[in-house]
């Protein structure tokens, strides 16, 4: 009869855990002999990654195009103090990132983005709040090759008097990196009144040249629609906590946006 590999780890790890009580020594884990190491984040490549601590290989590589979450342990040996962490590419045996483990700064969790052959760290979302929307961007002008930073601007679209009306802007964001959290309250999107009409109401965010409310695109051959040029956004009337990496897909002259990863 087999024995599933995964059950023998946790046995292991169970059998070690009341050993160092046997030996009376109520510290052993808060003095760091065992590390607990947690990675979270995006694999964005279509490799798979390969996690590695000292000798000791995780089980299951990170997979293409995937979140993942990944928890492991590594136990420091006599007076070893410190172990390198490194996580390559399966196929090609690339180094993605490699990081020194120090026993000394206890549990270690790290959060990073591996996308277009960079790795890099991932902001932490804010805790969704009720009646709240959080977002995080990351903008990737694959197309018009822009590289100015600019402002996210979120707000309402009223359609029938064509008026857009600015609620919060995340400012000054470099292309391909992540922009603060901005926060904003949820609200309807049912047709209401809007100075004695009745309208319908658009959650929309626009991308504008950082500082200004000119549209990034004033300059090119593509031309910015009220309503369907928008980065990516969650529902309007339901609290959450957002992250969006996208890039440019425009239609025609039409410019419009794929979403590379929400979390």
């Amino acid at each position: 009869m087999k024995i599933n590999k995964i059950y023998l780890g946790c046995l292991s790890m169970m059998l070690l855990a009341l050993a160092s009580c046997k030996k009376g020594d109520q510290n052993f884990f808060y003095k760091g002999d065992l590390l607990p190491i947690t990675l979270t984040g995006f694999n964005g490549s279509s490799e798979e990654l390969n996690v590695k601590v000292d000798t000791f290989k995780f089980a299951v590589p990170l997979q293409p195009n995937s979140s993942f979450v990944q928890s492991n342990s590594y136990e420091f040996r006599g007076t070893e103090d410190r172990v390198k962490l490194l996580v390559s590419e399966k196929k090609t045996g690339k180094v993605v990132m490699e990081r020194e483990l120090k026993k000394e700064d206890g549990p270690v969790k790290i959060n990073f983005l591996y996308m277009d052959g960079k790795a890099i760290a991932m902001p932490a979302k804010p805790a969704i709040e009720d009646g709240k929307i959080s977002l995080i961007y990351m903008f990737q002008p694959t197309v018009t090759k822009y590289t100015e930073p600019v402002d996210f601007v979120v707000g309402k679209y009223y359609v029938t008097p064509q008026v857009f009306e600015e609620i919060v802007r995340a400012k000054n964001v470099k292309p391909n990196e992540f922009s603060t959290p901005v926060t904003l309250p949820t609200f309807s999107v049912a047709r209401q009144d809007y100075n004695g009409v009745m309208t319908s109401v658009s959650f929309v965010v626009r991308i504008c040249k950082a500082g200004t409310n000119t549209l990034y695109t004033d300059g090119t051959t593509y031309t910015w629609n009220a309503l369907s040029s928008t980065a990516p956004k969650p529902a309007a009337s339901v609290a959450s906590s957002k992250l969006y990496i996208f890039s440019e897909l425009p239609s025609g002259n039409s410019m419009r946006f794929a979403t590379r990863l929400e979390q």
